[in-house]
């Protein structure tokens, strides 16, 4: 009796894993499709009709670490932050949905975080084809909002996709090069305080996955990108308040 509760147990065990195993590849292989996550496109619409976020703030951009930052705005205050985060999304899906989700609320700065799942194993994409499709996403935003900042926050080593980390990092390279050319676009290293001294992803700053931020993770970036954050923000127009700059300083009004 022990030994069939014992294989029962194995074989729910293993469907668990295989049924597991197969919605993963399910999901990586869908989410390359630009009409994947339509439904949470749709959704921010909606939430937009409901309660329109005023124009002229700052659209926070991305895969899921922008949408899981639900401390955001209260983490950026008072700057106005509108938050347009969905997970799973590749620098593709931003290109596709720039026109829904960043274009409409004619922002002073639009802040960008997504790549680690086009650089991920297994999607054939290269710190050079990423690049490419960066570039696009900001000839759009260029074009459209002639006047606004773009923010980029480098892409993140991670302890799940270590591995990818020198493709990573190459495309951070090649992203922080064309900032140097670029006026309205300003590339921000939340990378480099991630690592160890030895050159290792930090423990603490993700939850248990090796992927997703922690309280910690999201502590650090705030403490980086805020005064960059409000620097841009007046830079293109924006009223900022004295206590946002470094030190308690006034950063202008």
């Amino acid at each position: 009796m022990l030994k069939k509760l014992l294989l029962g147990s194995a074989l729910a065990g293993a469907a668990l894993l295989l049924c597991g195993w197969l919605a993963l590849r399910w999901y990586q292989a869908g989410s390359l499709e630009l009409d994947f996550f339509d439904d949470a496109i749709a959704a921010f619409e909606a939430a937009d009709r409901a309660d329109p976020p005023a124009p002229g703030g700052i659209v926070f951009v991305g895969s899921s670490s922008i949408r899981l930052w639900d401390t955001l705005a209260r983490d950026m205050a008072p700057l106005p932050v509108v938050r347009r985060g969905f997970g799973g999304a590749h620098m593709d899906h931003l290109v596709h949905h720039v026109d829904r989700i960043v274009i409409p609320y004619q922002p002073r700065v639009v802040v960008v975080f997504a790549g680690g799942n086009d650089l991920g194993a297994g999607t054939g994409k290269t710190a050079d084809s990423y690049l490419a499709k960066f570039a696009e996403l900001l000839a759009r935003l260029h074009a459209d909002l002639p006047e606004a900042r773009v923010l980029f926050l480098s892409l993140k080593p991670t302890i799940l996709r270590w591995e990818r980390w020198p493709e990573v990092r190459k495309a951070n390279d090649a992203v922080a090069r064309l900032a140097e050319a670029d006026p309205l676009l300003e590339y921000v290293d939340v990378a480099t305080p991630m690592l160890t001294a030895d050159g290792e992803p930090r423990g603490e700053l993700f939850v248990w996955d090796g992927l997703h931020l922690s309280e910690s993770g999201y502590a650090l970036w705030t403490e980086i990108l805020r005064p960059r954050l409000a620097a841009a923000y007046q830079g293109a127009g924006g009223v900022v308040s004295p206590a946002l700059a470094p030190g308690g300083e006034a950063a202008g009004d």
